[in-house]
């Protein structure tokens, strides 16, 4: 049985349900209002703005009816004076922000699981043609992507292209300098070392971009050359055991910015400024960028903490090159994977001269995946096909 109680003269209330109690300030429960006077019923935007709210809004009547919040404000503003406003009990408690939010530098998303070697023997992965024709592996496909930040697809068509044909199953090519996608085999004169034969150390490509290219796929088409198996690290995982290991290099990698740089290309003078450890206001950590064939030179160190930076940023690089941390595949004709780019790093071992060795690689981004995850999973009556 819930209960609701006014609280300093109506400019907020308190719910308490199920043995928990939630409060709630009274313009954040006139601004996140569903009724027809504050949103559009269609597509869910706001009809109003705050100024359309006034200052001095308080709650004069509060009842709970059949799991319904009903709420009476004054002064009305554009709503008419002593009309109910309806809230979905459920909702207020899934977005209660009176909860204890003290955490840690460096915390994650609770549907973020990181990684190490141990997950070798379970790549996450999927079918081509069952992710492109079923909604309910579709749905697997992308959750596991999201949770672990990469993910295999098998069985595809074995023809040029054929890459663009994962971005659409949830999103959007992203076209660079490097065109719609780019092409990752053996070059006589290569612009970039990733046409090369040469092992590749573990990065995020693109830190030189702002903002950098979130998704990557990478496309087999021929492998046929000895070696070049793809390999996997995962860089919130690294960067958590740094903090573990010193908190004092966590933090000089997440406070100070490095600077990126890549002008490989007639026309194109590339650069980005971004910590190599990034985290949000309140202490998240969003993105790891780790290149080093692409760092510039560090001007926003200062000199007392420069010292301390290199020794941090040569540990964060032993971590990722350290086997226990890796996740290796070899990707066949038909194979890709996908990774975040702002999280999983990624490499390749170096490959003979012989044989042929052919991918296609294409960025996307997030929004695009996490947008189509989201309709999937508010959909999963139909997933279930």
């Amino acid at each position: 049985m819930a209960q609701v109680t006014l609280l300093a003269g109506g400019s907020a209330i308190a719910i308490a349900q199920n043995g928990e109690e939630r409060r709630f300030h009274a313009l954040w429960l006139r601004d996140n209002a569903f009724d027809e006077t504050t949103r559009n019923p269609g597509n869910g935007q706001r009809l109003i703005t705050l100024s359309d709210i006034p200052r001095d809004t308080r709650i004069t009547e509060a009842e709970i009816r059949d799991g319904v919040l009903q709420l009476v404000f004054e002064p009305g503003g554009k709503t008419p004076k002593g009309k109910s406003i309806d809230y979905d009990l459920s909702w207020l408690f899934a977005h209660a922000y009176d909860r204890q939010q003290h955490r840690e530098p460096g915390w994650l998303d609770e549907a973020v699981e990181t990684w190490d070697a141990t997950l070798q023997p379970a790549v996450p992965g999927g079918d081509f043609t069952d992710v492109s024709s079923s909604r309910h592996a579709l749905r697997a496909w992308l959750s596991a992507l999201a949770r672990y930040g990469f993910a295999k697809l098998e069985n595809g068509p074995v023809k040029e292209g054929a890459l663009f044909s994962v971005v659409d199953l949830f999103g959007h090519v992203r076209e660079t300098n490097y065109g719609r996608h780019f092409e990752v085999r053996t070059e006589v004169n290569p612009t970039n070392l990733a046409y090369t034969g040469l092992g590749l150390q573990a990065h995020t490509d693109n830190p030189y971009r702002d903002p950098v290219p979130t998704i990557q796929v990478l496309y087999c088409l021929e492998s046929s050359a000895a070696g070049g198996e793809n390999m996997v690290v995962d860089g919130f995982a690294a960067a958590l055991r740094l903090r573990e290991e010193n908190p004092d290099f966590f933090k000089v990698l997440s406070r100070h910015c490095a600077r990126f740089e890549y002008a490989g290309s007639q026309g194109v003078a590339l650069r980005a400024r971004r910590p190599m450890i990034e985290l949000a206001p309140d202490g998240e950590l969003i993105g790891v960028r780790f290149n080093n064939r692409s760092a510039a030179a560090f001007t926003d160190i200062p000199y007392d903490d420069m010292p301390l930076y290199y020794e941090a940023y040569r540990r964060l690089g032993e971590i990722i090159d350290d086997r226990a941390m890796e996740v290796t595949f070899r990707l066949e004709p038909g194979e890709c994977f996908v990774v975040d780019n702002t999280r999983v790093l990624h490499a390749r071992k170096a490959y003979s001269g012989t044989g042929t060795r052919w991918l296609q690689g294409c960025y996307a981004d997030k929004d695009g995946l996490y947008s189509t995850l989201a309709a999937l999973k508010a959909d999963v009556p139909k997933a279930a096909q």
